[in-house]
């Protein structure tokens, strides 16, 4: 059952409070720079979604199982909340992925023929253009920027009225992030350890 043992994955979220964020990080091995971003976003997304009620962890957990918190590849998150390197999918030409033909001529994925998901987040390039949000206040909507891309991925998540605290809710907001049970449960097992690791942070 995909939804069992959720209620440690859910509504945990904190205020990013500095040393908070500086433990917690040193507890989950999560990247401090990536950390606030996922807080930052689960807190900016609950004051303005309240029936929401996604937890950090989630979004923190999403942002591992895509790109190892925008670490894929030996790259890392600079102060600036860029990779070193930028984030770029396979090509989703229907082998092995789904197929998705071109939706933005290439601009976020260098891909004039077909998409590619971009940014720590994983991003395809058409539902950036539907949800991409300026997180960081720079005035520009990077999904390369670890701000504006957790604070867009937890838009998405709490998107359609879900309620992330309950396992209907939190299970649905996922599959809508990658329709697999195998993600889910990849996603659902990050989520609680984080809450488990960063509670003896607090």
């Amino acid at each position: 059952m995909l939804s069992s043992g959720m209620t440690t994955a859910v509504n945990v979220t904190r205020n990013p409070d500095a040393d908070w964020v500086i433990r917690a990080a040193g507890h989950t091995g999560i990247p401090e720079r990536a950390l606030r971003a996922y807080v930052a976003a689960a807190v900016t997304v609950n004051a303005t979604v309240p029936t929401c009620g996604i937890g950090w962890n989630t979004v923190a957990a999403v942002g591992f199982v895509e790109t190892a918190h925008g670490t894929y590849g030996g790259g890392s998150l600079t102060a600036s909340g860029l990779g070193s390197r930028p984030v770029i999918g396979p090509v989703l030409n229907g082998a092995g992925f789904a197929a998705i033909a071109d939706t933005d001529a290439g601009v976020l994925d260098g891909d004039a023929r077909w998409d590619r998901a971009v940014g720590p987040m994983q991003f395809i390039p058409s539902t950036w253009k539907l949800v991409g949000r300026d997180g960081n206040g720079d005035g520009t909507a990077d999904p390369f920027n670890i701000d504006d891309a957790a604070l867009s991925a937890a838009i998405y998540l709490c998107s359609g009225g879900r309620d992330l605290t309950t396992a209907d809710g939190w299970t649905g907001a996922i599959y809508a992030y990658n329709q697999s049970d195998a993600y889910i449960r990849q996603v659902r097992d990050e989520a609680r350890a984080y809450a488990a690791k960063a509670g003896a942070a607090g």
